[in-house]
């Protein structure tokens, strides 16, 4: 595993407005970043990422359908309880997920250890699925990278095929879209989405998150007041469980994407339930509830909320003394301890590996660094090629 410094392409700003990417730089500063791209070999690929991230996406699964049986469980993942029977409901049903992405930190020779699982309303789609990839093929055809090169990237092609089999699922040919307003990198994110959709024969309709309505007859509705039969909302469940309108929920009859039972799998509570449930396993760091820190023998440890976004109010703390804080709204509900592993870094970088999944299959990875070693909104996206 390598970084490679590499000019960026002539041009490419325009390009990308030419592709509708128009958050590769926010608040004046750079997310996208060709000036270097990071190297694996089919071996780092196959064995330390793909793999594993399959592997550890099926225990994750295990856990989520033993919090479903268990009521002291759900109130300790911070469920309202509500959703405790929709959530247990949604997960005995099979309904269908569409993506998911866990957080790894791997340096090229260790096992790859996971930070996260993003299973709700991850973002850095787009750049992932379609933007890298375009970056290789010209970067190939300029002979800048040896034509042999490739990329671990089937996104795009599983995100099409995904959409269409919740479709059939569902029995419906439209999937309506919904992200917040104000978010460009949640739009763009959304807008790849609706592309992904009509590539697979769908009608994929846009509304805000803050359009939509409540109908007579108990369906949301979107801006031009059409029922909402089958939503994709860019939109984290722990919000939309506590806000107004939740206890139209389940009324509704919505077919969410994601499935409420998701509001397990992306809950940082999931992490302690998988060191209790597969301790040692050399893919998962030790983790544990705030009442179990005395079992932690570790002096240097992360405090993460249990519900966070972006890398907002985690904390690195030594020997319980915060050495490193990112500012943010979360903690209300609470925080998960896990032994502290640093991001490797390269050059003045810390890098974390983000694995893809689409219908329990891994897609492709990216790439962000930060001179911080905590990730966040704005941390830089880099690309990456396959040799070797």
């Amino acid at each position: 595993m390598f970084r490679i410094a590499s000019a960026p392409r002539k041009g490419w700003q325009q390009k990308a407005k030419d592709f509708g990417f128009t958050f590769h730089s926010m608040y004046g500063e750079p997310y996208w970043d060709e000036s270097a791209y990071y190297q694996f070999t089919l071996q780092q690929i196959e064995s330390d990422l793909e793999s594993p991230t399959e592997e550890v996406h099926q225990m994750c699964l295990q856990v989520v359908d033993e919090v479903c049986k268990s009521e002291e469980l759900l109130e300790r993942f911070q469920i309202p309880k509500a959703f405790w029977q929709p959530v247990a409901d949604s997960w005995k049903n099979a309904d269908p997920s569409l993506y998911s992405r866990l957080d790894f930190a791997y340096n090229g020779k260790l096992p790859a250890k996971l930070y996260e699982n993003n299973a709700d309303t991850p973002t850095s789609l787009y750049e992932s699925g379609f933007w890298q990839w375009l970056w290789l093929q010209d970067q190939v055809d300029t002979n800048k990278v040896s034509r042999h090169s490739d990329q671990f990237n089937s996104l795009q092609e599983k995100l099409i095929e995904r959409l269409s089999q919740i479709a059939d699922h569902y029995q419906v040919n439209q999937i309506h879209f919904s992200s917040c307003q104000d978010t460009i990198e949640d739009r763009g994110t959304v807008q790849y989405l609706q592309d992904c959709a009509a590539e697979s024969g769908l009608d994929a309709p846009f509304v805000f998150i803050e359009e939509i309505g409540l109908g007579e007859s108990g369906r949301f509705t979107d801006a031009r007041d059409h029922e909402i039969v089958s939503l994709f909302k860019l939109y984290p469940w722990e919000f939309m469980q506590r806000e107004e309108f939740s206890e139209h929920i389940v009324g509704s009859q919505t077919n969410w994407i994601e499935p409420l039972w998701k509001s397990v799998l992306s809950n940082k509570a999931l992490m302690p339930m998988l060191w209790k449930s597969f301790k040692n396993h050399p893919n998962l760091l030790p983790a544990y509830f705030e009442h179990e820190l005395a079992q932690c023998e570790h002096t240097k440890i992360v405090k993460k909320p249990i519900f966070s976004r972006e890398g907002a109010n985690v904390s690195i703390l030594e020997n319980g003394k915060p050495l490193l804080t990112a500012q943010g709204p979360y903690g209300e509900e609470g925080f998960i301890y896990q032994a502290y592993s640093e991001l490797p870094r390269f050059e003045n970088n810390y890098t974390l590996i983000g694995s893809w999944l689409v219908n329990d299959q891994a897609a492709g990875i990216s790439v962000r660094e930060d001179t911080s070693p905590i990730t966040q909104d704005m941390s830089r996206y880099l690309p990456h090629i396959i040799l070797g």
